[in-house]
C-alpha cells in the first residue's frame, strides 16, 4: 500500500504519514493529494486539517468539498518548531505560512528585521536554508544536519501547539464505525435561521459538535459550504436521523458523509 502526503521529505505531514504507512509518495499541494486519492491512485492520503493556533487549513476544506473521498482516521500530533540555518547571519525566514504564523511572536521579538517568505511546506523552507546561507527555515528540529544548525527550539507561540491530520482513502473504504464523523453540507440556500436549522438536528439528539466551519461555495457571493464534525458515529441511529434532517434542509444542495473514524495521537 502507498500513502501520499505533502512533500518534500521532512514535513510535519510526512511525520504524521509515517504512522500510517512506510511507502510514502509526495505531492506539492493538498488539492493534488485529495484528487489523487479520489481517483484511486493511492491507498491513502494524509492532509492537515486544523492547527490549534491558526485554525483550519482552508485548502484542505475546499478540496474535501470538491472531491468525494473517505476520512478513515484522524492523527493528532504536537508541533515543535525550530529555527534552522547555516549560521546566525540570515536575512530571510522561509517556511509554510502556517508555521510562520505559529511563530509570529518569536520572530517579531527576536528577528524583527527578517523578511518572512511563505513557501509550500516547512521542508521546502529547510531546502532553501540548506542551499542559501542568507535564509533560515522553520521546521521540526530533526531536520537539522551537518549543513544546518538549530539556532532556537520550541519557538512556537503556544507550547500546546498541535495539528490534526485526516487520513483519506477512496470512497469504497468509507466506514460507519468510529467515535467521530465528518460531514460536508451545501444547503444551496440563504435565509434567516438557516445555520440554526442546520445545527438543531444534532442538539435535539444530544450529539456534540466538535467543529463547525463555513467556506465560500464559489458559486456566488454569500453562498457557503459547511464543514461539520460530530462526536458520534454513522453507525448510531441518532446520527443517521440527524443527517436525514440535514438532507431535507439541503434538498436543493447536498450532504456528503466523509465517514466515521477514530483518533490516533502521535507523540514526538
Amino acid at each position: 500500500m502507498t500513502a501520499v502526503t505533502l512533500g518534500p521529505e521532512g514535513t510535519y505531514s510526512h511525520r504524521a504519514t509515517q504512522a500510517v504507512d512506510e511507502d510514502i509518495v509526495f505531492r506539492q499541494s493538498v488539492t493534488d493529494i485529495v484528487a489523487a486519492v479520489a481517483q484511486t491512485e493511492f491507498d491513502y492520503g494524509v492532509i492537515p486539517i486544523e492547527n490549534s493556533i491558526e485554525g483550519s487549513v482552508t485548502e484542505s476544506l475546499d478540496a474535501l468539498a470538491e472531491y468525494d473521498v473517505a476520512v478513515v482516521s484522524e492523527i493528532v500530533t504536537p508541533i515543535r518548531h525550530a529555527l534552522l540555518a547555516q549560521g546566525p547571519n540570515f536575512e530571510t525566514v522561509a517556511s509554510h505560512s502556517q508555521a510562520l504564523a505559529q511563530c509570529r511572536s518569536y520572530l517579531e521579538s527576536s528577528y524583527p528585521d527578517a523578511q518572512l517568505e511563505a513557501v509550500a511546506s516547512t521542508a521546502r523552507g529547510v531546502e532553501y536554508a540548506r542551499n542559501d546561507p542568507t535564509v533560515a527555515g522553520i521546521a521540526h528540529p530533526d531536520n537539522a544536519d551537518d549543513d544546518l544548525e538549530i539556532l532556537a527550539q520550541d519557538i512556537q507561540d503556544q507550547t500546546s501547539n498541535a495539528t490534526r491530520f485526516f487520513v483519506l482513502a477512496p470512497v469504497t473504504n468509507r466506514s460507519q464505525a468510529g467515535g467521530k464523523t465528518s460531514l460536508v453540507v451545501y444547503p444551496n440556500a440563504n435565509y434567516p435561521g438557516l445555520l440554526l436549522e442546520l445545527l438543531e438536528p444534532f442538539a435535539d439528539r444530544d450529539i456534540n459538535l466538535t467543529r463547525v466551519e463555513s467556506r465560500p461555495s464559489g458559486e456566488r457571493l454569500g453562498d457557503y459550504v459547511f464543514h461539520i464534525d460530530v462526536a458520534a458515529g454513522l453507525y448510531e441511529d441518532r446520527t443517521q436521523e440527524a443527517i436525514g434532517d440535514l438532507e431535507e434542509l439541503a434538498e436543493r444542495g447536498w450532504v456528503r458523509r466523509l465517514g466515521s473514524y477514530d483518533i490516533q495521537h502521535v507523540i514526538e
